[in-house]
């Protein structure tokens, strides 16, 4: 039997119950794929995260309740913060080595900023298939510039309009990329988002670090400022700072930690 550690983690926030739980497990070596697959389904959180070191820094990887994903930013926060409390006290930057290339994150006091790639998004052609998933028409439909995997981008009329939404999961599921997004200039905040991704076993999203790397150079350009104040308006609510780095998004949070245990497999 092999005992791991694990940690609970809300992302994102700066009080637990707040923003998205991430479970952590710092690994000494690899468990095989299955294995970890399966502890992310028990966990039954939107990300599982394991670790195990390497050169220099730490090889990352991410799992839904369903699949392995290629980036996932509030778990990413949340190992940070692991790394920072348990492992290495006085960390103050950390690299990740990842599916989405190297990733840093650094610390100041109680904030966390994650450096990742930039995702701007362009026009899509739908044909009304976000409209009919959301039964609402969007302003702008947008989509992520990877070819297969991109995230979709609906931009609404308002805050309003993106915390009354209600999608038809079974449609969004149907979109051709990854998720949709759903996002509005904000009331208190510079922008608001919702993210919902049932294709990879997450109904909504309650935070989204990898969303705002598509969102960030959105609204950067259009309200023509490179530092953002960002909401995502899910139940459990979202605070980021993010900013426009050209190829780069910035994402910036506080974390709130609430349980730590053992997993035996």
């Amino acid at each position: 039997m092999t005992e791991i550690r694990l940690y609970q983690v809300d992302a994102f926030t700066d009080a637990v119950f707040g923003g998205n739980p991430a479970a952590v497990c710092p690994l000494d070596a690899w468990l095989p794929d299955t294995t970890l697959q399966t502890i992310a389904a028990e966990n039954n959180l939107s990300e599982t995260a394991f670790f195990v070191p390497e050169d220099g820094g730490y090889r990352l990887r991410w799992f839904t309740p369903a699949v392995e994903v290629e980036l996932c930013g509030h778990a990413t926060l949340a190992s940070a913060y692991v790394i920072a409390t348990y492992i290495d006290p006085a960390m103050e930057r950390v690299l990740f080595h990842s599916a989405s290339g190297p990733l840093t994150v650094s610390r100041e006091g109680d904030v966390f900023t994650l450096d990742f790639p930039s995702e701007p998004p362009a026009v899509f052609t739908d044909g009304g298939a976000v409209a009919k998933a959301l039964g609402i028409v969007p302003q702008e439909v947008l989509k992520a510039p990877k070819v297969d995997g991109g995230k979709i981008m609906a931009v609404l009329a308002d805050e309003a309009e993106v915390r009354a939404a209600a999608p038809d999961l079974a449609k969004v599921k149907a979109l051709p990329g990854d998720g949709l997004i759903i996002t509005a200039e904000g009331d208190e905040v510079d922008f608001v988002s919702r993210y919902f991704a049932p294709h990879a076993g997450i109904p909504e999203d309650p935070v989204t670090g990898s969303a705002h790397v598509v969102l960030t150079p959105y609204w950067a350009k259009r309200l023509g400022k490179a530092k953002l104040a960002a909401r995502q308006v899910s139940s459990r609510l979202g605070e980021l700072q993010v900013e426009d780095k050209g190829g780069r998004t910035l994402i910036s949070g506080k974390v709130a930690p609430f349980l730590e245990g053992r997993i035996r497999v």
